[in-house]
């Protein structure tokens, strides 16, 4: 774990791959007396998801309360013998929109890719994590890769923790409620009824879903590119933004702003992956940089402004995150965390990322933009499919 910084009577530090992550949750699981809330998209069956089972029944042990939140589609393989171990041992656990049987695919297909994407953890109220990273082995399996997933989380301790305590609180509850049936006007205006999320200037937790503050995160960014002096650093495993963000990053390069962008070089998911590759030309025409990770996956989510503003979170640059998903960033207003952030990136693009060139939009490579065209053109059909092709979104 790094040094810690100090902002808002916060003391934030910044925490790059598993390898910094994972430690420092189970040590922080084991130090709670009180209640644990637990949020992951991705909880996996190996090593590391058993270090953190592991360190959650311990606490449960103990006379914790220990609440687990999964996504029902990013948790889908965890084999229910894991469940049952967790409940054993008095850890609540629920499922975020678990598909469960053929005939929830009579719901709408828009309502069944509403996932939870956000990485929280809260201990006592009063230590909290807030991140990118999921309960999952932080080198691939499978592959023939030796480094880690490039990632961050921010461990924070102070009123920021209080405010995550609260969102995480309200949505069990939500959960809670609606495994129980209760529909109609009265769950509604509980859903909406929580939205306090501003702790201070300096620092936001900025919290996404899809009633009151589907645009939040984007927002955020948003302003903060328009405000850029000198330079834009932006790092998102899954880039595609809409035509909105796009004209504001080709505006800040057009007048005079460095503007850098470093995005996925392997191939994880090929139709996004080449999706992306489509937007190149308009990005480099227009003096953005284009970098490509090249010594693993790229799965952070994260931003840095002048060296003064940074987000970090689970919030990639796509249509995923921007219009379907629950993800939570915070957004920080301080030179020394955005400082560590920034010299981390730099390393990154410096030490295991290619440049890509403007030799990317010449004739030897007409293959391969054909074939992100149609990438491109395919994933505007399935958002226009699912009834979010609305101004500035595609």
């Amino acid at each position: 774990m790094s040094s810690p910084h100090q902002v808002a009577e916060n003391q934030l530090a910044l925490l790059q791959n598993g390898a910094a992550f994972f430690p420092q949750l189970c040590a922080d699981i084991d130090a709670a007396q009180h209640s644990i809330y637990f949020e992951t998209y991705l909880f996996a069956a190996d090593e590391t998801g058993r270090m953190i089972a592991a360190a959650l029944q311990r606490a449960a042990a103990r006379g914790v309360v220990v609440r687990v939140l999964l996504d029902g589609f990013g948790s889908a393989e965890l084999p229910q013998q894991w469940v049952d171990e967790l409940r054993t041992a008095e850890v609540e656990v629920q499922w975020f929109r678990r598909e469960t049987s053929p005939f929830t695919l009579r719901r709408s297909r828009k309502r069944r890719l509403l996932r939870l994407h956000r990485k929280l953890a809260v201990m006592d109220g009063e230590v909290a994590f807030v991140g990118g990273i999921n309960i999952i082995n932080d080198i691939p399996e499978f592959s023939d890769l030796t480094m880690p997933r490039l990632d961050y989380a921010v461990r924070v301790q102070g009123a920021v923790a209080g405010e995550i305590h609260a969102a995480m609180r309200h949505l069990w509850a939500v959960v809670s409620w609606a495994k129980l049936h209760r529909r109609g006007e009265e769950i509604r205006r509980f859903i909406m009824g929580r939205a306090g999320h501003n702790v201070a200037s300096e620092i936001t937790l900025l919290l996404r879903d899809s009633l009151r503050h589907r645009r939040d995160i984007e927002r955020a960014y948003l302003e903060a590119i328009a405000g850029a002096q000198r330079e834009i650093i932006i790092a998102s495993a899954y880039f595609l933004p809409g035509r909105a963000f796009r004209r504001a990053l080709k505006r800040a390069a057009r007048r005079g702003i460095h503007v850098v962008l470093l995005l996925q070089g392997k191939v994880e998911y090929r139709l996004q992956h080449y999706a992306t590759h489509a937007l190149y030309g308009q990005f480099l025409a227009a003096g953005v940089e284009i970098h490509e990770y090249q010594a693993s996956y790229l799965h952070a989510k994260v931003a840095v402004v002048d060296g003064q503003w940074a987000t970090v979170g689970s919030s990639n640059i796509d249509p995923f995150s921007l219009l379907l998903a629950r993800e939570a960033n915070l957004a920080i207003r301080d030179a020394g965390f955005a400082g560590e952030l920034r010299a981390s990136l730099l390393a990154a693009i410096n030490r295991d990322a290619i440049r890509i060139g403007d030799e990317y939009c010449g004739t030897r490579n007409l293959f391969g933009r054909l074939i992100a065209r149609i990438s491109y053109g395919v994933v505007r059909m399935l958002i226009g499919m699912l009834g979010y092709r609305r101004r500035g979104s595609t």
